[in-house]
């Protein structure tokens, strides 16, 4: 894999500088790719960091699994820049307003974070953190398992789902934070909203073997959440199905 690939990865999924004293290259889409594929490596390290900070905070200094939890947490955060965090708030927002379709995403593209964003982030954190906790109180070594496992499987869902499906005219934005992703399906032409596809995705997925949600302000948005327990080879299998279904889809959807 690139050099460039690596370095793209590292600079924009955490706040590692990898400084070279060289201006960094303007990327192009073999480096888009490349960072794609290192990104599972460079959740690894970010859940390692974050698996440390549990361990240490918990039984070193004592401070018990659930504010252990939210120091790790808040660190993965810190860490990772708040990646994600921030889209979320955006899309909570946009949601929320109850407005038309162009004033909502106008919300969403505001840089200010309204009530309804604010709300979002503080019950996903919290879940976050009661999640960790409770692993970490079940002892094993549950704890910094689950967060190791949330930060690879996580971005090794999202980022290999942004992999497969680029190409695809039927998908207009993948995103996600941890192991909360969606998928939203547009019409190939117009690229409006269409929960028509969303339901043949739907269909799609259960006859893989895969059940999936659906939701979003049109109806038209794949939403998935899996347990933190979910290993690597589970991840990897249940991208299969959805990247399969969604080529299938896609295709029927082009030959009309």
């Amino acid at each position: 894999m690139r050099r460039n690939g690596m370095r793209l990865s590292v600079t924009l999924l955490t706040v590692i500088p990898l400084r070279t004293g060289e201006p960094p290259p303007v990327p192009d889409r073999a480096d888009a790719g490349a960072a794609m594929a290192w990104a599972p490596a460079v959740g690894l390290l970010l859940g390692l960091i974050a698996a440390a900070v549990l361990l240490v905070a918990d039984h070193p200094l004592g401070a018990g699994p659930l504010t252990a939890a939210a120091i790790a947490v808040a660190a993965l955060a810190l860490l990772s820049r708040g990646l994600h965090l921030d889209g979320l708030a955006d899309l909570a927002d946009g949601l929320g307003s109850g407005r038309p379709a162009p004033a909502a995403l106008a919300i969403m593209r505001r840089s200010d974070i309204g009530p309804i964003g604010t709300v979002t982030l503080i019950f996903v954190l919290l879940i976050q953190v009661a999640a960790v906790s409770q692993a970490e109180s079940s002892g094993d070594g549950r704890g910094p398992a689950a967060l190791i496992a949330a930060a690879v499987t996580g971005r090794l869902i999202i980022d290999g789902l942004k992999e497969a499906t680029r190409d695809l005219a039927i998908v207009g934005e993948v995103r996600g934070r941890g192991l909360m992703f969606a998928v939203d399906l547009v019409d190939p032409a117009t690229k409006k909203p269409s929960p028509p596809l969303a339901a043949k995705m739907l269909e799609a997925t259960k006859e893989r073997g895969l059940l999936v949600g659906k939701g979003g302000l049109y109806g038209h948005t794949l939403r998935m959440a899996p347990p933190l327990t979910l290993s690597e080879a589970e991840a990897k299998e249940g991208l299969g199905i959805l990247t399969d279904a969604l080529i299938a889809v896609n295709e029927e959807t082009q030959a009309k």
